[in-house]
Parts: C-alpha cells; sequence; structure tokens
C-alpha cells in the first residue's frame, strides 16, 4: 500500500511539472535494490533538477523519506533513490543513449528462456 501511494504521488508532481513519457517499470524480483523504476523526460538540466527537487519535497509532506538525490548539479540525469522506487530523471539525449526501458522492462520470462 505504501508503494502504491509513493508511485502515486511520484506521477502526480512529475505531471504537474510536465514530465514527458513518464514510465513505472516493475523491477520486483529482478534486483534487491528497489521495487518500482520510474523513468521520465525533462526538456533540460534544469527541468530536471527542479522536478527531481520537487518530488523530493512532496513526498517528504506526505511522510516518505527520500535517501538522496544524485546529479543535480547540471547533469542530464537524475535520480531520486525513495527506497522502494528510484525516480530516473533524463534528458532526451541521455534516455535515448542509455534505454533503461530496454534494460529492466524485459520480462523475466524471456531472460529465463535466455538462459536456459
Amino acid at each position: 500500500m505504501e508503494t502504491t501511494a509513493l508511485l502515486e504521488i511520484i506521477e502526480t508532481v512529475l505531471e504537474d511539472k510536465k514530465a514527458q513519457k513518464i514510465m513505472v517499470i516493475d523491477v520486483q524480483g529482478r534486483t534487491s535494490v528497489t521495487d518500482y523504476m520510474v523513468v521520465a523526460t525533462g526538456t533540460s538540466n534544469r527541468h530536471i533538477a527542479s522536478m527531481g527537487h520537487y518530488v523530493a519535497e512532496s513526498v517528504k509532506e506526505k511522510g516518505f523519506k527520500p535517501l538522496g538525490i544524485e546529479g543535480d548539479q547540471g547533469s542530464d540525469w537524475v535520480l531520486v533513490d525513495l527506497g522502494d522506487v528510484i525516480l530516473h530523471l533524463m534528458t532526451e539525449q541521455a534516455r535515448d543513449y542509455y534505454q533503461l526501458e530496454k534494460l529492466w522492462a524485459v520480462p523475466a520470462a524471456a531472460k529465463e528462456q535466455q538462459i536456459a
């Protein structure tokens, strides 16, 4: 229940702050680091930095504790660690280059077939 509320807060803030291409990826069972990754695109380095700070402040107001923000000083990729959810805010160029969706959105069944 808490994770669902956290995801709702994140998505609401990102929509309010004009994030583009918001994607929620369920990574439960694929990594022990987090349960969900949210990836969104911003229009500039300043835009993604401000969205990261708005999300961190909004979740704090609702009783969640952000664990950290990385890359918010002029970077084209800002990561907000919220424990059960990790938020990746990227410029269009960084998102195209790193393609996190392809890395994490591969179904577990497909991975099992490749290993077997």
